[in-house]
């Protein structure tokens, strides 16, 4: 483990141990907060309910259908503005203050088009991904050195191998960036989502405990939230690192 690596581990332990200490000793009161131990034992007792675990698998599928959606449908906007210069000037007044759109307000709209099912979480995971793909991944094509691409034709690779052997590993980091924020916007959109209207997933489970005063379960789900949305990621990184490491590094 690298240097930065100990300090992170060390500075979250560190936080955890204090919000322990601090609810045990009654610095912070019991009903708005409870220690970390209770946390992680309400997540086991979660875990062990077969109800959660079906809304912890209906959030996780529809989540992976916003994600897919995204990453196909982002990257083929970022192609398409990447090769036509005129309508990316004309979007990018729009792209730049995308997030700052009230998106939910769609959300009834969607109903209406999908009907009461996942689909509209799934509308509401997506359009909230999309964008940071299609963004990320036109910044890393336009960060592609010309240099690449005319040794690519002095090479005379072809259009395929120039995509597959010189753009997309040239692009990675960009690429990587964009699906790291698809993750969490994707996680993002649906569990909003299911607080609002869903009646299964970690969102309607998080929810439901809340107004049961259940902050075990609360918290445990909400523990189980971070730990998979941070597994996934550290997932994506570990790619990441191993593709800089076959590159020579950055």
């Amino acid at each position: 483990m690298t240097r930065s690596g100990r300090i992170r581990l060390a500075v979250i332990g560190g936080a955890v141990a204090l919000l322990e200490v601090s609810c045990r000793l009654g610095l912070i009161s019991r009903h708005a907060v409870i220690p970390p131990s209770e946390m992680a034992r309400g997540a086991f007792r979660a875990l062990g309910a077969e109800d959660v675990r079906g809304d912890v698998l209906a959030t996780l599928l529809t989540v992976a259908q916003s994600f897919v959606l995204a990453i196909v449908a982002g990257f083929a906007l970022g192609v398409m503005l990447h090769r036509l210069p005129r309508l990316r000037r004309a979007l990018d007044p729009f792209l730049a203050s995308y997030y700052a759109v009230p998106t939910f307000v769609f959300y009834p709209v969607f109903i209406v088009l999908f009907g009461l099912n996942r689909w509209p979480l799934v509308a509401i995971g997506f359009i909230f991904a999309v964008v940071a793909v299609a963004i990320n991944t036109l910044d890393g094509l336009s960060r592609v050195p010309r240099a690449f691409l005319r040794t690519a034709q002095v090479m005379r690779l072809s259009g395929r191998q120039t995509l597959l052997r010189v753009i997309l590993p040239a692009a990675a980091p960009w690429l990587f960036t964009g699906a790291k924020f698809a993750v969490a916007y994707s996680f993002i959109g649906v569990i909003a989502g299911e607080f609002v209207q869903a009646g299964s997933g970690i969102g309607h489970a998080i929810a439901f405990a809340y107004n049961s005063f259940d902050n075990p379960t609360m918290y445990g789900l909400m523990i189980l939230l971070f730990g998979t949305v941070g597994t996934i990621n550290m997932i994506l990184w570990t790619w990441e690192q191993r593709l800089y490491a076959r590159r020579g590094g950055r």
